[in-house]
């Protein structure tokens, strides 16, 4: 069989970093994708270069293929595995073989390189790898469930849409399966599924803890001397809160069931902050002043 030189198929150096081999791939596989090159032989470049990125995406791969290479192999040379390449308990970077997950259809060459860790007759029909992405969702979406679009590059290069169902309550890295929706099996056979691991944006009014949310919740002076009952907005809307008198900044209450939903609920914990309103009319400053003269035997600081 003859020697494939895969750095010469993306036309990148034998030293190209992963970024610029990744790029290189994109920007050929648009090129010939059969979809979109309808040229003669455009289908057949679409697999040459879908090979050499198989081959050099993976580290291990890359290395061993760089070993056969430095021993002098050019593209178009003839080429046999040496003796015992690829063999459980032989020496050299194919001792315990390669799984590459059937993704493809590849050459003779690739598959002696690499297809020493497929189960016997894996040139028969073999279901595609799992493939993994992960995506950001509002914690709106996260607390209350719904659908979300969202796009992901596919193994050609290109883009893909796909309408995801979020399941109500679901938490910074829990994952979603897709059926399906992972590479594509081989001669027939099912694909893959993709694995959809869950990051939440940040929220201007919340934050998570596990399934509690917290919220900071500015109150006014006599409110927190006073007590009473205050508006507090939750992911499920606005409800009242039971303020005790003389609460402090700092000071934290619970909201039960406000929280996360889940087979047990999160609870909602609100901070207090007492906020001290600005003097702005020689009215606002008296009121101060006699507030200050009520109060004289009272010192913070003690």
């Amino acid at each position: 069989m003859e020697f494939k030189d895969y750095y010469d198929t993306l036309g990148v150096s034998n030293d190209a970093s992963d970024a610029d081999i990744k790029t290189a791939y994109r920007k050929l596989a648009r090129k010939y994708h059969p979809d979109r090159n309808k040229e003669a032989g455009a289908e057949d470049k679409f697999k040459a270069v879908s090979e050499a990125y198989e081959a050099l995406k993976d580290p291990e791969r890359r290395r061993a293929y760089d070993e056969l290479r430095a021993g002098g192999f050019r593209g178009g040379d003839q080429f046999r595995p040496p003796p015992g390449w690829g063999q459980q308990g032989s020496a050299g970077p194919g001792a315990a073989g390669f799984d590459f997950g059937g993704g493809g259809d590849f050459s003779d060459f690739f598959e002696s390189l690499f297809g020493a860790g497929r189960a016997r007759g894996s040139r028969g029909p073999a279901r595609g790898r799992d493939t993994q992405a992960r995506i950001q969702i509002d914690l709106g979406t996260a607390y209350s469930g719904g659908r979300t679009r969202v796009s992901l590059a596919d193994s050609h290069g290109g883009e893909r849409v796909l309408e995801v169902k979020i399941p109500a309550g679901i938490l910074p890295g829990q994952t979603i399966r897709l059926a399906g929706q992972g590479s594509p099996g081989m001669q027939g056979a099912p694909a893959g599924d993709l694995l959809l691991e869950i990051g939440i944006r940040e929220h201007p009014k919340f934050a998570l803890d596990g399934r509690n949310v917290l919220h900071t919740l500015n109150i006014a002076p006599w409110e927190a001397a006073l007590g009473g009952k205050v508006p507090v907005p939750t992911l499920g809307g606005t409800v009242e809160l039971n303020i005790p008198a003389g609460s402090q900044t700092g000071r934290k209450l619970r909201l039960k069931g406000r929280g996360m939903p889940g087979r047990v609920a999160g609870d909602q914990i609100v901070t207090l902050a007492v906020q001290v309103p600005e003097v702005a009319s020689d009215k606002e400053r008296k009121a101060f002043e006699k507030l200050r003269d009520v109060f004289s035997q009272y010192d913070p600081r003690a």
